[in-house]
């Protein structure tokens, strides 16, 4: 699992490739040519050698933009069409989960000097 603030090591799809190559062309496992060409995990050539095979692209996302990330965005026509769209989120979670909502408290009469 990803830890916070972990950064991932991306390779080019020319290395991609060349690793690729090296292991077809290669007898040697999974391991041993991730470890000689620095590759963190051998399933990482696993799977880019069966798409290869398959004749798929290794990375479908577009260049310079992750396009997996997330889901698309809601497109508003005025602000209060947003309002009342997370309007209706609240209360659904509302509804959801009663136990969170709390009470509003009002001011007490006590603390009012006549």
């Amino acid at each position: 699992m990803a830890k916070k603030g972990q950064q991932f090591q991306s390779y080019t799809n020319e290395f991609k490739l060349n690793a690729v190559m090296k292991y077809v062309n290669g007898s040697k496992s999974y391991k041993v040519m991730a470890d000689e060409l620095g590759i963190l995990n051998c399933t990482q050539l696993k799977v880019r050698v069966r798409k290869w095979k398959n004749g798929q692209v290794f990375d479908e996302r577009s260049e310079g933009v992750n396009s997996l990330k997330g889901r698309p965005r809601t497109k508003f026509k005025s602000v209060e069409e947003e309002r009342d769209y997370l309007k209706a989120q609240v209360d659904y979670l509302k509804k959801q989960y009663p136990n969170l909502v709390k009470e509003e408290i009002s001011p007490r009469k006590s603390n009012m000097k006549s």
